[in-house]
């Protein structure tokens, strides 16, 4: 009788986990599609417009008295909003960890990025700087609540569990991206037909995101649930926080060299998603509408590959298969070297071959960086993870830029980005994480 109660109670714990999980992915579902379809689709080139309207006669706009360039005004705005992160994450991150209650910190963070983002609807005329504002709000909301959401990884799932349970989140995100880039290019494309100007229709895909956001974050928000963790003294906030979690992480100097190998590869993962576009349409010659499709392939091959590379993990292990990933990254990086210009089925190509390793590189490392955090720190060690992730991915576009200014070429730009991954892949060949994950008190997986 006893073993039965036993087996009962195994059971019920583990289906609790598998609904725990399944809610814990729809907040990928829920806030990709900013990422999607506001950020690399439609805001950029929709704000800069509205910038250019408010222009003075030499081309400049005047946030509080500074002159910029009207079309220098998003890149700024994001910049901001990394520096925004960057302060806010550390202090978000320790509060989550001292007080174990992450669910309230991710909703109010999910719930100011959402409700900014559907008031990018009210972004007409020449109210660029209404436009600017939103962006820095939503886009730093995006990185605290995604701190938070990947620090619940190692709450969720145990350790054999984590790189397939990672792997769906990515691909239940390229997902959504995907289903929604498609109804909005169906508006912005037929915008006529549904009696909208095409400005009405950007505001319109813009807003949807924020409501789309909003609305699926309710699912993870219902299912998750705080833990309650051993009280710990405050180490500081802001940057003070980050100060003692970096020296926390000198006690775990493989957590921290993962850490360096992740910076650098991502580095060059970023770059390559946003500087993709510039490449196809200022070296290639390519038209906006190629551009948007080569967009959408992506989301649904991120799909594919996120869920193929998680099935390999579980063959080769995760560090192995994402190795593997770099390898493939750098043999498309220099497959893009030699793209014809004006022959947009290459270009659709080349999407696919990032799409593929997109989601499941990214995934992966995110699976196997949960294994590497000491129990009872984890949206500390996710914040620096997070910065990482968003607020360090300024050498990429350093190089390209640098690269290109020097050389003239977009081609020479594109292909110095594969300094990032090979440098990258001998990080991290170099780190044994067997070891790493023993010295952070975690129980070793039989396949890691």
């Amino acid at each position: 009788m006893g073993t039965d109660t036993l087996r009962t109670d195994a059971a019920d714990g583990a289906a609790d986990r598998r609904r725990e999980q399944r809610g814990w992915y729809f907040y990928d579902w829920a806030c990709s599609v900013y990422s999607t379809s506001v950020l690399t689709v439609f805001l950029g080139p929709y704000l800069t417009s509205v910038a250019e309207s408010a222009a003075d006669g030499y081309g400049y706009v005047h946030p509080l008295g500074i002159p910029v360039r009207a079309g220098s005004f998003f890149a700024y705005s994001v910049s901001l909003s990394v520096i925004v992160a960057v302060l806010v994450m550390p202090l978000v991150g320790a509060a989550a960890d001292r007080s174990g209650r992450k669910k309230p910190l991710l909703a109010a963070a999910a719930y100011t990025g959402a409700a900014a983002t559907a008031g990018m609807f009210f972004l007409d005329g020449d109210r660029y700087l209404l436009g600017g504002v939103l962006l820095v709000v939503a886009n730093a909301a995006q990185s605290v609540a995604m701190m938070l959401y990947n620090s619940y990884l190692p709450q969720i799932a145990p350790p054999e569990e984590r790189d397939a349970v990672s792997s769906r989140g990515w691909a239940f995100g390229y997902a959504a991206g995907a289903l929604v880039l498609i109804a909005n290019l169906i508006l912005y494309t037929a915008h006529d037909s549904f009696g909208l100007s095409e400005s009405a229709a950007v505001r319109i895909c813009l807003a949807s995101a924020g409501l789309w956001w909003g609305a699926f974050a309710l699912i993870p928000l219902r299912r998750l649930r705080d833990r309650r963790t051993p009280a710990r003294e405050a180490a500081g906030t802001g940057w003070k926080q980050l100060a003692a979690t970096i020296r926390d992480m000198r006690r775990h100097p493989l957590t921290l060299a993962f850490l360096l190998a992740y910076l650098v590869y991502n580095d060059g993962i970023q770059t390559v998603i946003t500087q993709a576009s510039v490449y196809g349409s200022e070296e290639l010659g390519l038209g906006q509408s190629t551009l948007i499709v080569a967009v959408l392939l992506v989301q649904v091959l991120a799909v594919v590959g996120a869920l193929a590379l998680g099935r390999l993990a579980r063959t080769y292990g995760a560090k192995r298969t994402i190795l593997g990933s770099l390898v493939a990254w750098t043999v498309t990086l220099a497959a893009g070297y030699f793209l014809p210009a004006r022959a947009p089925v290459w270009f659709f190509v080349l999407a696919a071959g990032i799409g593929l390793v997109l989601g499941g590189s990214q995934a992966l490392s995110r699976s196997l960086f949960s294994q590497l955090v000491p129990p009872g720190k984890e949206a500390e060690y996710f914040s620096a993870y997070e910065l990482s992730d968003r607020g360090m991915s300024w050498l990429g576009p350093l190089l390209f830029g640098l690269t290109y200014q020097l050389t003239g070429s977009y081609r020479d730009a594109i292909i110095s980005l594969v300094a990032f991954f090979v440098l990258g892949f001998v990080l991290l060949a170099r780190i044994p994480v067997r070891r790493a994950i023993g010295d952070a008190g975690n129980p070793v997986p039989e396949r890691i």
